[in-house]
């Protein structure tokens, strides 16, 4: 599965705040799904 993560979903789960759920928590570590980051998000961090 290809994910998009909006610059929220990846400060949370970088930082592994409890906002993020449990299922979207899954979602980014399995390994199978590709992961996608806007480099506007990469510029906020």
């Amino acid at each position: 599965m290809d994910i998009l993560l909006d610059t929220h979903a990846l400060v949370w789960f970088l930082n592994g705040d409890k906002k993020l759920s449990r299922i979207v928590k899954e979602l980014v570590e399995d390994p199978e799904n590709m992961k996608f980051v806007s480099i506007a998000s990469i510029g906020r961090l």
